[in-house]
């Protein structure tokens, strides 16, 4: 039974867009409707985001991949957030999302999403501890309505989704925080934030007191609230765990609120997370928030691979997109020691990519299927060309294979096992 009706900025983006996007996907116009209203899958697009390309997300589309930007407090530079925006965009990064918590914060969202025809994500709590930081005073004290008037703004900008901390409550916190509970605490910087300021002023996550001012924002700029994993597992070993699961519980509960009011949703998860849980912890979270698009960090299987923290993520990504994750937020060897810089950000889109590719292969879907043949068809002709066109870097195939005029590469040269066989079977 549909449980859903679209808000009017996306009833609007729909009847304009709706041929074109099912089209792409490979599906039907009423399978989109379809998923749309059952929630199990949403459209990424704000009207006022000038120049977007509004996105499908969610089962069965084609898997979509995130790349996080944004400055620093210890390193901030406009001109190199920008150069990051554009080499994720080369690299195939479906969305962007802005995390920046250094530097003049609103100019640099306004010329992101004047640049990225791409829908752009943020964190609002962000933008609003920043100005506490900037005024040198104590980063928890601001007001509910600080952070309602940051969302409302950011709506107005044209952000397309945003990330709310909505399932932290003051009981998940306190289990999380619990002596002896976990290893690594509260490791979200938004679920760090809440928790703090829950404690502080002795009071409930103003996200839940003033929901329905949230949604209201929300379903008037047709903002899709990615429902965040405040208390998801640092650790492997807390992964899992019962702060976790109290979390994700609540986002559940809050997605079935919000769709009610017409406000698309999406949920966050779950981290770090050995290999043998990965599958059970995606159907879990999908299950307890009936099916909504689930967009996932990694998840990292792998605790102690700093400087490779994009492999050990595509490794859990992989998995994850083969028991249901919709969505791939990129891990780049910089995770757990600095900012970014260009060249992570290439290698974390192109991490993710992969794992997207490789969790659709064991799908059986047809696209990434197609996509495997068509190169290995090349392959087998020593057509470079042909690989180039169906590799998921197409640059790379260009700037270190041999090129159209060779008839083998520089590994094997005279020993070329395809030229071989070509030549025998002559």
């Amino acid at each position: 039974m549909l449980s859903f009706t679209p808000n009017a900025a996306l009833q609007a983006l729909l009847d304009e867009h709706l041929p074109q996007l099912a089209a792409s996907e490979g599906l039907s116009l009423e399978c989109v409707a379809q998923a749309i209203a059952q929630g199990t899958m949403v459209l990424l697009g704000n009207p006022a985001h000038p120049g977007l390309r509004p996105l499908l997300v969610g089962q069965p589309t084609r898997v979509k991949v995130n790349a996080n930007l944004g400055a620093s407090p210890m390193a901030f530079s406009h001109d190199s957030e920008m150069t990051k925006l554009d080499v994720a965009l080369q690299a195939g990064a479906d969305t962007v999302m802005d995390l920046s918590t250094g530097g003049d914060l609103t100019p640099i969202r306004t010329e992101m999403l004047a640049r990225c025809p791409v829908p752009l994500g943020t964190v609002p709590l962000y933008g609003v501890v920043q100005r506490r930081l900037d005024a040198k005073a104590d980063m928890h004290d601001w007001t509910a309505d600080d952070l309602v008037e940051e969302i409302r703004l950011q709506a107005e900008q044209g952000v397309d989704f945003m990330t709310l901390h909505m399932g932290v409550t003051r009981r998940g916190a306190d289990l999380a925080q619990a002596k002896d509970a976990r290893v690594l605490g509260i490791v979200s910087r938004g679920g760090s934030i809440t928790a703090a300021w829950m404690r502080k002023h002795g009071m409930e996550n103003p996200l839940l007191e003033r929901m329905d001012e949230v949604l209201d924002i929300c379903a008037r700029h047709n903002v899709v609230i990615s429902l965040g994993d405040g208390l998801r597992p640092g650790a492997g070993v807390d992964a899992g765990d019962a702060a976790q699961w109290e979390e994700v519980i609540v986002l559940g509960e809050v997605a079935k609120l919000a769709r009610a009011r017409g406000v698309q949703v999406m949920i966050e998860g779950p981290g770090h997370v050995p290999l043998h849980q990965v599958g059970a912890q995606i159907q879990g979270i999908k299950r307890l928030c009936q099916g909504a698009p689930l967009y996932v960090l990694g998840p990292l299987v792998v605790d102690c691979s700093p400087g490779y923290d994009h492999i050990a993520a595509a490794i859990g990504g992989a998995l994850a997109v083969q028991h249901g994750a919709d969505f791939l937020c990129y891990v780049t060897p910089a995770e757990h020691l600095t900012l970014p810089e260009v060249e992570d950000v290439r290698q974390g889109v192109m991490a993710s990519r992969i794992a997207a590719q490789a969790g659709e292969v064991a799908l059986g879907r047809p696209h990434a299927l197609a996509r495997n043949l068509e190169i290995s068809k090349a392959r087998a002709r020593l057509d470079w060309e042909g690989m180039a066109a169906n590799a998921l870097d197409p640059a790379m195939v260009c700037r270190r294979g041999p090129g159209a005029k060779e008839k083998a590469c520089a590994m094997c040269g005279d020993f070329c096992a395809v030229r071989l066989n070509e030549q025998l079977f002559k």
